[in-house]
């Protein structure tokens, strides 16, 4: 039987010839995913080549590892995804959050922090809240804010509760989940949120995503935000924030790294936003549109 060491690299040197991007990484979890085991450990027994666990069950390895080997996303194996202090659901039909949106989710906590420092309270809006994940992380890392998440996807709507109704009791009772069309939603609430945030589809129509993990799994629904240059969507939930925002609310919304001068030009045209600024991920590239909800 091969050691522990032995097996995690033959694990990572199959991934690395099927093109995943982070081989070994992907090795690890899904060799303790299927040991029911932290990947900690994993790189223990590995470093010391620790015997194989018997009884572990080579077959769900085998089934595991070729789904991955197949460009299955990692987080479809495993059912999980992480961002920030969160560990959510995912599967197919929701989109899988990425480390960028991250940075998103932190702009907006810390506008929500500013505004809840001047009012005393908080309402924030997450627009195609997909998992979740940004609106999860404000209620959790803002203990007084009050979350409503809209997602029109019904496949995606059953992750969103799903994550929803898994959180502690004091972050469940803030959150609020909606069944709708993030362009045109929650029309009891005009002028009731301080910051609006949103990661909408904002991929041309045309474009083909680089990665297969997006191109084959992540639902089109959540991808492509129409129009020729992917930014339909985008615009029509700016017209929708602008709507549900307070005077002196914020919008934070993500983009594609080439779209930051589209993004700025359209909000700039308007006379309901001001201090309008794109800013940018921690590899340096554009990535969401900033602006202050202005007029009266």
């Amino acid at each position: 039987m091969p050691t522990v060491g032995a097996r995690l690299r033959d694990t990572t040197r199959r991934l690395e010839e099927a093109g995943v991007p982070s081989p070994q990484h992907d090795a690890i979890v899904l060799i303790a995913h299927t040991l029911g085991l932290q990947p900690s450990y994993i790189r223990t027994a590995a470093a010391r080549d620790d015997e194989w666990p018997p009884g572990a069950d080579l077959d769900l390895l085998e089934a595991r590892v070729t789904r991955r080997v197949e460009r299955e996303p990692l987080q479809h194996i495993t059912g999980k995804a992480y961002f920030r202090s969160l560990e959510l659901q995912v599967g197919p039909g929701v989109f899988v959050p990425r480390p960028e949106t991250e940075v998103v989710a932190g702009v907006a906590i810390a506008a929500a922090r500013a505004a809840l420092e001047l009012r005393g309270e908080v309402r924030v809006t997450d627009l195609c809240a997909g998992s979740g994940a940004i609106g999860i992380s404000v209620a959790t890392e803002i203990p007084e804010a009050e979350v409503a998440m809209v997602e029109a996807s019904e496949e995606a709507l059953v992750y969103l509760r799903l994550n929803a109704r898994y959180q502690p009791t004091d972050v469940r009772r803030r959150l609020r989940t909606v069944y709708g069309d993030a362009r045109n939603c929650l029309r009891q609430f005009d002028a009731c949120a301080d910051v609006v945030v949103s990661n909408p589809p904002y991929v041309p129509t045309d474009a083909v995503p680089r990665d297969p993990e997006v191109a084959r799994h992540d639902p089109p629904q959540a991808l492509y935000g129409l129009g020729e240059d992917g930014l339909d969507v985008p615009r029509a939930i700016l017209d929708e924030a602008q709507r549900l925002l307070r005077v002196g609310g914020v919008v934070v919304m993500e983009h594609g790294d080439d779209q930051g001068a589209a993004m700025r030009a359209y909000a700039e045209s308007s006379e309901w936003w001001g201090d309008v600024r794109t800013l940018t991920d921690l590899t340096g590239r554009d990535r969401m549109l900033v602006a202050t909800r202005v007029g009266v």
